[in-house]
């Protein structure tokens, strides 16, 4: 008998309640749905920001995949490198037409660069060509000492730059054998006193 008491007292309870209005307690106030519009509409835009932030990094991270990676590019270059030779005692009035004319019986060229002054944009009397072919490179190595605008121009195959292969070993004052520090006391020369200090 209790639980049906329970029960009909629950019953008058739920029909009691209105679901009409919502109305929301905010800070120990009630507020209402117009209160909650701005702020509701806040969340939304930064959801769409964040939701557009995401696409673009998708869209970035597609890209980076893909471009080709650091070791592949390496490779292009070295492959380019054996293709191409390196020209030097060009005179600077050479045009990279005239080289071209020069160098094509050697083979099919794809580029010619004559290298310039960054600051003055002069030519530094050096150039490169990159053949089609490898076997260009030996046909043109030929044509060293051949004159092109009254110099004899040198012919080398393209060396390919190792980073951190051909590093200095030191210049100037103060170094010790082949560039390498000095080992133990350095002579300081003749005068007064000691040439060696022990301060303690």
């Amino acid at each position: 008998m209790a639980d049906e008491a329970n029960a009909a007292e629950y019953k008058e309870h739920v029909d009691s309640v209105d679901y009409g209005e919502e109305e929301v307690t905010v800070g120990g106030g009630r507020a209402s749905d117009s209160a909650i519009d701005p702020e509701l509409e806040e969340l939304q835009k930064r959801m769409l920001e964040m939701e557009k932030e995401a696409q673009r990094l998708r869209e970035l991270e597609e890209n980076l995949s893909k471009e080709p990676k650091e070791g592949e590019q390496g490779a292009e270059t070295d492959e380019a490198d054996a293709r191409s030779i390196y020209i030097g005692n060009v005179d600077y009035a050479t045009t990279p037409e005239q080289l071209q004319e020069h160098f094509k019986g050697s083979g099919p060229i794809n580029r010619v660069t004559i290298l310039c002054n960054r600051h003055t944009n002069h030519p530094k009397g050096y150039a490169y060509v990159e053949f089609g072919t490898t076997d260009a490179v030996t046909k043109a190595q030929l044509l060293d000492g051949s004159m092109l605008n009254g110099r004899p121009l040198k012919v080398n195959p393209k060396r390919t730059n190792v980073p951190g292969v051909n590093r200095g070993r030191g210049r100037g004052r103060g170094r010790g054998f082949y560039g390498y520090p000095p080992r133990g006391r350095g002579f300081r020369g003749r005068g007064r006193g000691s040439a060696y200090y022990a301060p303690y």
